[in-house]
This record gives C-alpha cells, sequence and structure tokens, in this order.
C-alpha cells in the first residue's frame, strides 16, 4: 500500500490509499465467472493493477471491450519487445499460450467494437514492423513510432467510445486522439530511458537521434555520471517534446461526456504530466527509476471527477515543473513558453479557485499527529484483516 515511512510523512495520502486498495480487492474479487472472460480480467489485474482498476469506471460492455483491445495490443507489444526472436518468426508470437481466451471473448463482442478493434490492431502491426529493422533517428520518426504503438490506441479507444453510443466525434477527433496517446508513449519513453538501454540481448532505443545527437556520441553515453550535464540537458529536450501535446489533450478531455470515460482517460493523463514534472532536470532518469509515489497516485485516481479536477492538476504540475527550469537549458525558453502556454489555458477556464492542491503538498513532521495517524493504521489494519 506504500512505506509507513511516506505516509506518516504525507498522512493526506492515507485515505486514498485505503481506499484504492479496497477497490482493486474488490476487482479482483469480481472476475467474471465464464473461463474465457476471466482469463481476460485476471491477466489484466496481473499486467497491470493501476489500468484494470481505473478500467471499472467503465459500464460491463465497454469495459469488456477495453479489456479486449488491451490485451490484444498488449499481446502484439510483447511480439515487438521480444528482440530474442528471429524477426521472421515474430508473426508466431500471436499463438501464445491461452491466447484463445482472448479470442473467444472478441468473438462475443458487438460488431462495432470487433471492427475497431481489428482495424487499430493491423495499423499497428504494420507499423511496429517497419520499426523492428529502422532506428528512431528524426524527431519525426519518433512521433511516426509513438502514432504506431499509442496514437492508434487513442484513435481505437474512439471508436470504441463511438460504438458504445456515449460519445460524439468532434471534427478533429483523430489529431487529438493521436496527441492522447503520444503524450502517455513519450513519458513512458522518457522515463523508462535506463530499463530501455539496458535491455538484453539488445537495447531498445526509442529517442531520436536528433535530439540525443546533440548531447552524445551514442545514446547509452547519457546513463554515464562523467555525462550527468548533458544527458539531463537531452533530457529536458525530451520533456520540453513531450509538452507540446498537453493543448491537444485537454481538448480532447473537455469534449467528453460521459462521466466514467472521463475519468478512464483523465486518470493516466493526469499521472502523465506528473511523472513528466519529475523527470524533468532529474539526473535519477539514468540512474534507476523515477515515479509518483504511491499516495499521490490514489489521489489522482480518488480525486479525479471533473474537468476542473484535470485543470487544477495540469496547472499545479506545470507550476511545479516551471520551478526546475533553468535558465541557462539550452532549451529553457521553449520549456518556459509551453508551460505558460499550458497554465494560461487553464487558468482562463476561471475553475482554478477553491480548489486543495495534492501537487505541492509538504510532509507533516508534527510528532503528535503521526502518533495519531500510527493508532489510526493499527486500526484501519486490523479491521481489514478481521473483514
Amino acid at each position: 500500500m506504500g512505506s509507513l515511512g511516506t505516509m506518516l510523512r504525507y498522512p493526506d495520502d492515507i485515505y486514498p490509499l485505503l481506499k484504492m486498495k479496497r477497490a482493486i480487492e474488490k476487482a479482483e474479487k469480481q472476475i467474471p465467472p465464464e473461463p474465457h472472460w476471466g482469463f481476460c480480467y485476471s491477466m489484466l489485474h496481473k499486467v497491470s493493477r493501476s489500468f484494470s482498476l481505473v478500467i471499472q469506471q467503465l459500464n460491463t460492455e465497454l469495459r469488456n471491450a477495453v479489456c479486449v483491445f488491451y490485451l490484444v495490443l498488449r499481446a502484439l507489444d510483447t511480439v515487438e519487445d521480444d528482440t530474442s526472436i528471429p524477426t521472421d518468426e515474430k508473426e508466431y508470437k500471436v499463438l501464445m499460450d491461452q491466447f484463445h481466451h482472448v479470442s473467444a471473448a472478441f468473438l462475443e463482442l458487438e460488431k462495432g467494437y470487433q471492427e475497431a478493434i481489428e482495424e487499430i490492431t493491423r495499423r499497428m502491426g504494420a507499423g511496429m514492423a517497419k520499426f523492428i529493422c529502422q532506428e528512431v533517428e528524426t524527431v519525426d520518426d519518433y512521433d511516426e513510432y509513438c502514432h504506431y504503438v499509442a496514437g492508434l490506441v487513442g484513435l481505437g479507444l474512439s471508436k470504441l467510445f463511438l460504438a458504445a453510443g456515449t460519445e460524439v466525434l468532434t471534427p478533429d477527433w483523430e489529431a487529438i486522439s493521436n496527441s492522447m496517446g503520444l503524450f502517455l508513449q513519450k513519458t513512458n519513453i522518457i522515463r523508462d530511458y535506463l530499463e530501455d538501454i539496458n535491455e538484453i540481448p539488445k537495447s531498445r532505443m526509442f529517442w531520436p537521434r536528433e535530439i540525443w545527437g546533440k548531447y552524445a556520441d551514442k545514446l547509452e553515453d547519457l546513463k554515464y555520471e562523467e555525462n550527468s550535464t548533458k544527458s539531463v540537458q537531452c533530457l529536458n529536450e525530451m520533456v520540453t517534446n513531450a509538452l507540446m501535446h498537453i493543448e491537444d489533450c485537454l481538448k480532447y478531455m473537455a469534449a467528453l461526456r460521459d462521466p466514467s470515460i472521463f475519468r478512464f482517460c483523465a486518470i493516466p493523463q493526469i499521472m502523465a504530466i506528473g511523472t513528466l514534472a519529475l523527470c524533468y532536470n532529474n539526473v535519477q532518469v539514468f540512474r534507476g527509476v523515477v515515479k509518483l509515489r504511491r499516495g499521490l497516485t490514489a489521489k489522482v485516481i480518488d480525486r479525479t471527477k471533473t474537468m476542473a479536477d484535470v485543470y487544477g492538476a495540469f496547472y499545479d504540475f506545470s507550476c511545479m515543473l516551471k520551478t526546475k527550469v533553468d535558465k541557462n537549458d539550452p532549451n529553457a525558453s521553449k520549456t518556459l513558453n509551453r508551460l505558460e502556454a499550458v497554465q494560461k489555458l487553464c487558468r482562463d477556464t476561471g475553475v482554478l479557485h477553491n480548489r486543495k492542491s495534492y501537487v505541492n503538498d509538504k510532509g507533516q513532521p508534527n510528532n503528535v499527529f503521526i502518533i495519531m495517524v500510527v493508532i489510526l493504521l493499527a486500526i484501519v489494519f486490523a479491521y481489514l484483516r478481521a473483514n
């Protein structure tokens, strides 16, 4: 649930953490009895507990379609990631064990859902195949790769929402759906630098040479301590590149009508801007794992209910990121311009007043308060064990 030390430092995290823990347990107990659906949801819980929690926001029919969509694309991604399999044999990976359960679940979906999943999976597979033997050289290559692996997910979800009859597509839906995916994917690529570069038997390199080539001779050189200054400057340019998608993302979320779909879409986007705020100017990206503390994740899930909450979170995290900008950074001016554009957009909505920030909260060192929290925790855990 989170370390005791962290919870004592951030006692405001405790209630959201408990709510999230109970929600995860509830979701795990609500596995459908049918073997194929049971397999799908059990697998979803194993590969991504946070996503399996967010997906619970959706109604049953749409939730089933999104679950199948996620697992199909996860299987495709597994094939792409498994660099130990020769290129000409990778198509056979789709025949992985137990995938017939996913196929059976797919066949029970309404035709509109099936058509959306089929189309996106086909387009994504073709795009991934293109980049198996092609490196990401330019920023355009980077955007194209992210489109294939994530932008198409955004388009596919929009098609599923349309098929569910709960949303309508705006004239620019393809562009802003694509941006929703690119913002999440670029955040993951930035955060996962060290994991990807240390991948065995072959490094996975998704940062575009057009950017990292300004700072190093080889992408892997960024992880070495002697290159820390240049590495952080490269990281900051990568983050600045990702920031350009925010306005599209906010536009997409503001157009959503169904509250459950809104929460499903908004929670990961807030997590992404929060992760970028942590990664920016942070050499730890090249040393280990940088991610939001679990309590803050729980707060995002608990408190994200309206577009006002989204504007507030994006405003707070952009402010947090802005305080970290070094005026001597080569991209400082561009970074600040993009952050100020986001802040202005959020301010102009007029909804930032009378809200509680969960971004800039500080630890509370009051000893009496800490003792009370420990006692409360003991009572809560005793209650949970008894039930």
